[in-house]
């Protein structure tokens, strides 16, 4: 059994590096094809053309594309992404700070957000059809629906500027102690919660209601066994396989998708960064920023993938 998860799990993770060699592809060239000259934006419309040449051999843009690809490929596996063209700083410098806080702040909604939706899930599912169910239906739809920028204002109207409870700016300097952290970053972890721990919780209750008319299930209830021990008992150690992927989907999202969240809370990460280079046209640290949300995706896409083998037999032994 254990070969045969090895065996899975390696080929799960060949497809991942395949997958981001494909994703780190599309996006060198995809800087490539932006229209206009690189060192033209860069240096602006007053810049002499010895400025400009000098620019362009510095960015070795004089060099055929797919060697220049090569050159950033071979830097970004050592971990040099290059150097930041609006700051001279070397782009791991810049980036590292701002993915802490990027960890920080998604860890923070993560530690919330998944034990509540999974007791939620189970708590819904015990009560389903009823008021309490179609409420909470009602309730994670629409979080669901809502995009992260409306919930994040909507959160800064009522918790930031009516009632003064949290900043509405999620300022964290260096020197800030943990419980300044958690303070000041509430209301974009709180945003973040509410999208994820819908489809979570959705998940939770759909795998588990969908158990409940297996054959074991129903015979432990002839038994007189109570709701809450036949849920948490024999129908929710089967429903891991499918909570676990959203889980892990979703702890992908905390990292991947906190874009629009951090720009509207001017929450110093990766998002925020991504944003501002995109901006200024710095490219190597937009390259950088997009290869790591590439590569933290797939990581936990693989989580996933291995979290399912794990706790379902059948994907254990295929044949």
């Amino acid at each position: 059994m254990v070969n045969d998860v090895f065996k899975l799990v390696l080929k799960r993770l060949g497809l991942g590096v395949l997958t981001l060699l494909v994703i780190s592809v599309l996006i060198f060239f995809a800087v490539e094809l932006l229209p206009g000259d690189i060192a033209q934006a860069v240096l602006g419309q007053s810049a002499t053309p010895e400025n400009l040449a000098a620019l362009r051999e510095q960015l070795g843009l004089n060099v055929p594309a797919p060697v220049r690809y090569f050159h950033w490929l071979t830097g970004a596996i050592q971990g040099d992404f290059g150097t930041s063209l609006i700051t001279g700083d070397r782009v791991g410098s810049t980036i590292g700070p701002r993915l802490l806080n990027t960890l920080f702040l998604a860890s923070y909604a993560a530690v919330i957000a998944v034990p509540a939706a999974i007791l939620l899930g189970i708590f819904v599912a015990l009560l389903r059809n009823t008021i309490f169910d179609r409420v909470a239906n009602v309730l994670t739809l629409t979080a669901i629906s809502s995009p992260e920028f409306f919930l994040g204002y909507i959160l800064i109207l009522y918790l930031a500027v009516k009632t003064g409870w949290f900043p509405a700016i999620a300022s964290i300097g260096r020197n800030a102690d943990f419980s300044t952290m958690l303070y000041n970053s509430f209301l974009p972890a709180l945003t973040m919660v509410l999208v994820v721990m819908a489809h979570m919780m959705r998940m939770t209750r759909a795998a588990i209601i969908n158990l409940l008319a297996s054959p074991y299930i129903e015979m432990a209830r002839l038994k007189g066994v109570p709701a809450w021990r036949v849920i948490v008992h024999h129908a929710l150690p089967n429903a891991w396989a499918p909570i676990i992927n959203v889980v892990a989907l979703n702890l992908a999202y905390l990292i991947t998708g906190v874009v629009l969240v951090e720009v509207v809370f001017v929450y110093p990460g990766v998002g925020q960064l991504l944003v501002d280079a995109v901006a200024k046209r710095d490219f190597p640290i937009v390259q950088a920023c997009c290869l790591i949300f590439a590569a933290t995706f797939i990581l936990l896409n693989l989580a996933a993938d291995v979290g399912a083998i794990l706790t379902n037999p059948r994907l254990r032994h295929p044949k």
